[in-house]
């Protein structure tokens, strides 16, 4: 299966089950940060609800401390210290330079896109198992932001904007549903404002979510 996230860290795209799946964050100082293809040992060391839920939140929220984080997630400090030692462990993560101290330590997201093709792991049983944990994990978390979204109670010109679309018509190959894909990817890229570029005190964050899979047809195999 397939994932994309693009610049935006909050947005995931999904795609074709043998296609890279891909996550990014935002740029320390603009411009495009070098990108990194996940080998089995470090799919191994993101894919747990834990740790990409950490990675989340300090790609939404920016730098954190254990404590803040457990105060987010309802786990204990030492059970997010072990976790963040383990994304740090695999480059997911660092350290913040010239904040914290002995005792309280702050940490970041590494920026730059994350690049996993998950036809590299055919051969690798136990890199598959972390896929699958990886991909349902990914998915659950999809439906969730959508699902807060809905049940959040918007105020003002908030109220009623956004979308839930289902196109179930289209008859594409494989070469034209990667070109879908890389046309709506191109609109958000358009839409997703400069990281140096002062925000607009209007604006809120926004959640994009793209699925453009093959579904199974039943008069053939």
């Amino acid at each position: 299966m397939t994932e994309h996230r693009p610049e935006d860290p909050a947005a995931t795209t999904t795609a074709t089950p043998t296609a890279p799946i891909a996550e990014g964050s935002e740029s320390r100082a603009g411009g495009s940060a070098p990108g990194r293809r996940l080998d089995a040992g470090s799919l191994r060391g993101l894919a747990h609800p834990l740790r990409m839920r950490l990675l989340d939140e300090l790609r939404r929220n920016g730098p954190a401390t254990s404590a803040r984080l457990s105060e987010r997630t309802g786990e204990s400090t030492g059970t997010i210290s072990w976790h963040l030692r383990n994304l740090a462990e695999h480059g997911f993560i660092e350290e913040e330079p010239g904040r914290g101290t002995k005792r309280e330590r702050w940490w970041r997201a590494v920026p730059g896109a994350i690049t996993l093709t998950a036809t590299d792991f055919d051969r690798d049983p136990a890199a598959r198992t972390a896929l699958s944990v990886y991909q349902a994990e990914n998915l659950r978390r999809q439906y969730q932001r959508v699902a807060d979204s809905l049940a959040a109670d918007w105020q003002g010109e908030w109220r009623g904007t956004g979308s839930v679309s289902d196109w179930g018509n289209l008859r594409l190959t494989p070469a034209q549903l990667q070109a879908l894909i890389d046309e709506l990817a191109a609109v958000v890229a358009r839409h997703t404002p400069d990281p140096d570029a002062a925000p607009d005190p209007a604006a809120r964050p926004v959640v994009v979510q793209i699925q453009a899979l093959p579904r199974k047809d039943p008069d053939r195999p």
